[in-house]
């Protein structure tokens, strides 16, 4: 049958979850592999940073939890944009700011940090980057929308298998200044084209996703969609306070328990690449069980994880727990978005994705920054993976709340796309 344009199945078919589509999300995971090596400079940079600002941790750490804030937020200013003049623009502007954020932290100066980071690098830069291309590529697909989500949010992943070595290295032989410049002269050359070429607009929405929209509006799991939206965007926070620590703190974590910097780096990269590897069965999982069940069981893997830090500062310990992390934490956050995109009608994907995705990325700042300040209370990092192993336990309270509240009726169940 014709959708509302007039396109028949066959026709659809080509255009939704067709070859476009996967271009789309293997060109997204290229881009975000670029993009999302920018934050890592600033991880892998911490101690050495610290030390040549003459400062504590904790101000370091504020810069990237600066990132992360600007980041959420920039991401729904930026999906607003993107509804208007297209992803490819959005994506272009944003790697010219992700240079200018890195060109200014590169001053050494603090405030530089701060201006740098949370405005540049992450408001403008990544803001344009991450959420509007999740939104972008959820338009591709109906089926299969978990695992495009999963591969696309694996661009982060990729960027920290590939980057933290090649970072490490550059700062011991140039200093992080000139690391951060390089850096960011590459993102603003190599990203543009890459946008140019390949960011085609996205098919409209199909006549069986219009039909769906229509039903769901109205209430959510029975309750009031924006207080779905509020529980959702509280659990998002408590579930990324626990996911910053390892993520921000790994290498000096590492590096405080005698292992050695260089390893410490390879060790994050390790975590990053399981983290890859197993996004592609959370997105399987999720296009079968939905978004919420997928929830639940990642941060339940996630909380195990984060508790297991506590018990280990062996070499060969701390790279068992890193990959078991890494394999647990990484289908949390496409399962937010496909949440939210099950929940809620697809023409309010390009505000309330970023709304999610903006108090999740406050918990990473959050918990970036308050494991640098504990850690400068009191000098060893236990009592951070102790508040991250509470912050996860109340997101496992709300994600099963939904989760009941979806077990009371069929107004939560995912429908079905003929």
């Amino acid at each position: 049958m014709p959708d509302a344009g007039g396109t028949t199945a066959s026709e659809l078919g080509r255009v939704v979850e067709g070859r476009g589509a996967w271009v789309a999300a293997s060109v997204s995971v290229a881009l975000l592999s670029i993009s999302y090596g920018s934050p890592l400079l600033i991880v892998i940079g911490l101690k050495p940073i610290a030390a040549d600002l003459g400062t504590q941790r904790q101000v370091i750490s504020l810069a990237a939890a600066l990132t992360w804030v600007g980041t959420g937020l920039g991401g729904i200013f930026m999906g607003w944009v993107a509804d208007r003049i297209g992803v490819r623009r959005t994506v272009i502007f944003g790697s010219t700011m992700i240079a200018a954020g890195l060109a200014v932290s590169a001053t050494g100066k603090i405030w530089a940090l701060y201006v740098g980071h949370g405005l540049l690098l992450g408001f403008l830069g990544n803001g344009a980057m991450f959420p509007p291309l999740l939104v972008y590529v959820s338009r591709w697909f109906e089926r299969r929308r978990g695992t495009a989500l999963a591969l696309i949010s694996s661009g982060q992943y990729v960027a920290g298998m590939v980057w933290p070595s090649l970072f490490d290295l550059g700062m011991t032989r140039f200093g992080w200044q000139a690391t951060m410049v390089a850096y960011g002269i590459f993102a603003g050359l190599a990203i543009p084209p890459i946008a140019a070429m390949f960011l085609h607009p996205a098919p409209q929405q199909s006549h069986a996703e219009f039909v769906i929209d229509k039903d769901r509006r109205g209430t959510v799991l029975g309750l009031p969609p924006n207080l779905v939206l509020g529980i959702l965007s509280v659990a998002g926070f408590c579930c990324c306070v626990p996911m910053a620590l390892p993520q921000s703190h790994l290498v000096a974590f590492c590096t405080d328990v005698g292992v050695p910097a260089a390893t410490s780096a390879i060790m994050l990269s390790v975590m990053q690449a399981c983290a890859f590897c197993s996004r592609q069965f959370w997105g399987w999982l999720a296009d079968r069980v939905g978004g919420l069940i997928t929830l639940i069981l990642g941060s339940a893997c996630q909380a195990l994880a984060i508790a297991a830090f506590l018990l280990t500062q062996s070499e060969a310990g701390l790279f068992a727990v890193s990959a078991i992390y890494g394999l647990g934490f990484s289908g949390i956050v496409p399962a937010y978005v496909l949440v939210v995109r099950e929940l809620f009608p697809s023409s309010e994907a390009s505000w309330r994705v970023p709304t999610v995705l903006f108090t999740s990325m406050g918990g990473m700042a959050f918990g970036s920054w308050f494991a640098g300040a504990l850690y400068d209370h009191f000098g060893y990092y236990a009592p951070a993976f102790m508040t991250g192993v509470a912050f996860n336990v109340l997101n496992l309270m709300l994600i099963g709340f939904l989760v009941a509240r979806r077990g009371l009726g069929s107004s939560g169940m995912r429908p079905a796309i003929a």
